[in-house]
């Protein structure tokens, strides 16, 4: 069949791993957190927070939740921690560490070993006193991996809620704002646990622009969002009737004031809490750039907060790439970070990296891409939607390599079916798990026509 050069292919994968390679929380952790004395130092240079505190509960959550765990349990002695650590994570990243209880839980859906994580990890912020600290480890993935749903909510009523707002294309934050005012650690729930004990989270963003408050739904930050504004999204969607009645009576309940509010800005228990952002996905772009300088490739940003339907991002990356392609002297890079979305029409399997590479070669050829090109849209975590791909590496060969294997890409796009037909052609990529997530990477490369 034919297909690109293997070099650009390469090259695509070698600029997606690098910017992967940036988020690496262990080295991150290694990074902000020192161990002197009997002194726990946090953060850098002026936002450095130190103490010697009577005791410390190491808690990690996400999928770098291990890697983060690792670090921190090899810098801080375990006669300074307050008995052992909790670290939960998904399932592909589940390792076992020294001085860890390690709990793997169900992800991108919650499922029950995550709320009997979440139960366990309640526990532990509740038993932290004064002159403790909780060091509080966060990664992407968090608000899957930790559910814990509010008092009368089952959670598959939880889980039903989540799943129709991804499916109704909802962004993160919308989905968040939901999420937290069902949950009983989201939205600030872990640092009101966690008082009257100092709090520290040391933060890996999967997050565009970095709100803390979005990220695992902001477990250790004050959430400004309310009842009624979870329960306008759900109406603004449309899909209100649909959602579980247990969770339309404790939302309907909340905006009465008869359910506890998620604690604001400027509440007492944020005084002793902090925080570190450690790794970002605007970081993993500008090494992504780097890298593919050393290739010997022009560089250019694309964007570091792209967003939106991934079809339709799809087709706007190509006709930027087509302006940019008529007058290119030599071999151009284009990359992208963020993280779209994908409104489920159809009953295939997929991910939005995956439906953003099977749109991107089907915009391609409608609106004459021409010459050489390659693209990759990659998770970070180098998992994509329910498969075991990152996402789809494709170029101006892939539709022909589907059509000669009987698939319409066409149709399969619109069954949100990009799975099979990047299979097809051989253009699926798979790393495996990485342990880390900063949301999505996109690498276009482009060569000078003859």
């Amino acid at each position: 069949m034919p297909s690109a050069t293997p070099s650009l292919r390469g090259h695509a994968v070698a600029v997606f791993q690098a910017g992967v390679a940036a988020a690496d929380p262990f080295l991150a952790v290694k990074r902000v957190v020192k161990f002197e004395g009997r002194q726990l130092h946090i953060g850098a240079n002026q936002a450095e927070r130190r103490g010697e505190w009577r005791g410390i509960h190491l808690i990690a959550f996400g999928k770098a939740a291990c890697a983060m765990a690792k670090a921190a349990q090899q810098i801080i002695p375990a006669s300074c921690l307050a008995g052992k650590g909790i670290a939960v994570t998904n399932y592909e990243n589940l390792a076992s560490l020294d001085q860890v209880d390690v709990l793997g839980a169900g992800h991108p859906l919650p499922d029950e070993n995550g709320l009997q994580a979440a139960k366990i990890i309640a526990n532990r912020l509740q038993s932290a006193g004064p002159n403790e600290m909780v060091l509080v480890l966060v990664s992407g993935g968090g608000s899957a991996l930790l559910p814990y749903p509010a008092e009368g909510i089952p959670l598959a009523d939880k889980i039903a809620t989540t799943q129709l707002l991804l499916a109704c294309g909802a962004s993160i934050n919308q989905i968040n704002c939901v999420r937290k005012h069902l949950s009983q650690l989201k939205g600030g729930g872990m640092a009101r646990l966690a008082a009257p004990a100092d709090l520290h989270a040391l933060i890996l963003s999967d997050v565009l622009g970095d709100d803390l408050s979005a990220i695992a739904s902001g477990p250790t930050v004050a959430d400004d969002t309310t009842y009624a504004d979870a329960v306008e999204i759900l109406v603004s969607f449309g899909i209100w009737q649909q959602v579980p009645l247990a969770v339309q009576t404790h939302l309907q309940q909340g905006v009465k004031g008869l359910r506890i509010e998620t604690p604001k800005s400027g509440d007492a228990i944020f005084k002793k809490t902090g925080h570190t952002l450690v790794g970002s996905n605007a970081i993993s772009v500008d090494a992504a750039l780097d890298a593919a300088r050393k290739l010997g490739y022009q560089t250019r940003l694309y964007s570091k907060q792209l967003c939106g339907e991934a079809r339709s991002m799809a087709e706007q990356l190509v006709l930027h790439a087509r302006d940019v392609a008529t007058d290119i002297k030599q071999p151009t890079a284009l990359i992208a970070g963020g993280e779209t979305t994908v409104t489920l029409k159809g009953n295939g399997k997929g991910g939005r990296n995956q439906e953003m590479a099977l749109a991107f070669a089907l915009a391609a050829e409608k609106q004459g891409l021409i010459g050489e090109w390659t693209f990759l849209s990659g998770g970070s975590d180098g998992l994509d939607g329910p498969t075991d791909a990152a996402g789809g590496i494709v170029d101006q060969y892939s539709l022909r390599r589907m059509r000669d294997a009987a698939i319409d890409p066409a149709a399969m796009l619109d069954d949100n079916n990009s799975h099979a037909a990047l299979q097809a052609a051989n253009d699926l990529l798979r790393c495996g798990a990485t342990g880390t997530n900063v949301a999505d990477l996109q690498v276009l490369l482009l060569h000078p026509n003859e």
